[in-house]
């Protein structure tokens, strides 16, 4: 590919034209993968697809939630590609590594919490769920609180330069794990990988689609720097809206995708894999746009940068996982509503996972506040 081809490609992903087309290139796809299986309002919520991998390699056993999702590995692997093709790809990292796993763990807490990440948000109220409108909320919220410690000089330090073989071993990991689930590789009776016969685990889309979509929407976050709660952080404090251009599409691209498939519908109550305590659905994503914005993106700017070679990225989706983890297994997950004969059984969060929540966005404060006391010394 030339260089003049290149300047090309990224000057249109740089104009609002090309942020719509990439909007509505995310936006289809996670249609696509719900219509071919995937499950309902989470066509491609990658911090969900991020605690099924952690079911589907053993880190907890929540049966209904367990299957290394190939989506995940291919926008790596997507994103990986579009790096290396425009020269830019590079490894480095080293800043605060334990600081960013520990966001990481607390994004979990959050996203668990409300039931989706900042993606599946957009992809609820997508979806005529208007408990997404309330996550999107939320994210606001969490997003300008991080963004007013970065005026104020809040920073986790600039990544260095490191080895190549540093920025190589978490796409490596992700290619290991898509070899893996390809085969269904079972390392022993009881042993992982475990894969979800019930549930939302169970729904999917076909192995080639999923990773084909996954590589797509990789390529092409990583060329626009696609990023939801940096979309609305620099709406809202930079009054800077190109990113926003691109969500506003992927929004507009799900209803209207929805509405195609059969698969809008209004409502509060009653709505998939979703529960109506409203605060805690407000809190929980207050908890992802602090962690996400602390951190340097949402899940999926989290996967892209690992896949341009930034370990500090990799670090926080590592602790993702782990976190996964630890709110399954320590109970810090909400419950859906369900929906039986008629009536309604409400869900939510638990008492530890309130806790958790709580605990996370005094995290945050800390460190937003501690970074910034650090940066005038």
């Amino acid at each position: 590919m030339s260089s003049k081809h290149d300047r090309s490609i990224l000057k249109f992903f740089d104009s609002y034209l090309g942020a719509i087309v990439a909007g509505t290139i995310i936006g289809a796809a996670a249609v696509l993968l719900q219509s071919l299986g995937n499950p309902p309002n989470m066509g491609l919520c990658l911090g969900c697809f991020l605690r099924d991998i952690a079911g589907g390699i053993g880190l907890h056993h929540a049966e209904t939630v367990q299957y290394v999702r190939p989506e995940v590995p291919g926008v790596v692997l997507g994103a990986m590609a579009a790096a290396l093709a425009l020269g830019k790809w590079r490894a480095h990292g080293g800043s605060e590594p334990f600081v960013r796993f520990i966001l990481g763990i607390f994004a979990m807490v959050g996203v668990l919490v409300f039931l989706g990440c900042p993606w599946r948000a957009v992809l609820r109220f997508g979806g005529g769920d208007l408990n997404g409108l309330i996550g999107i909320g939320g994210l606001a919220v969490g997003s300008t609180v991080a963004g007013m410690f970065a005026k104020r000089g809040h920073s986790l330090g600039e990544a260095v330069k490191a080895p190549t073989v540093t920025g190589l071993l978490f796409p490596a990991v992700m290619a290991l794990l898509l070899v893996l689930v390809a085969f269904r590789v079972k390392f022993g009776p009881d042993l992982a990988l475990f894969f979800s016969d019930k549930g939302p685990g169970s729904m999917k889309a076909p192995f080639a689609a999923s990773l084909g979509v996954g590589f797509i929407v990789g390529a092409v976050a990583q060329r626009t720097r696609f990023c939801i709660v940096g979309s609305l952080r620099t709406a809202i404090i930079d009054r800077k809206f190109k990113l926003l251009a691109i969500l506003a599409a992927m929004t507009i691209a799900v209803i209207i995708g929805n509405i195609v498939t059969g698969r809008f519908r209004v409502g509060l109550t009653g709505m998939p894999i979703s529960h109506t305590a409203y605060l805690w659905s407000f809190l929980g994503m207050v908890l992802c746009g602090l962690t996400f914005s602390l951190g340097g993106g949402c899940p999926g700017r989290q996967l892209v940068r690992s896949a341009e070679g930034n370990s500090d990225a990799a670090v926080f989706c590592v602790g993702m996982l782990f976190g996964a983890g630890i709110c399954h297994n320590w109970n810090l997950v909400s419950a859906p509503d369900k929906i039986v004969e008629g009536t309604l059984t409400a869900g939510g969060p638990t008492i530890p996972a309130m806790i958790a929540v709580i605990a996370g966005i005094a995290f945050c404060i800390l460190i937003g506040l501690s970074a910034r006391q650090q940066s005038g010394e």
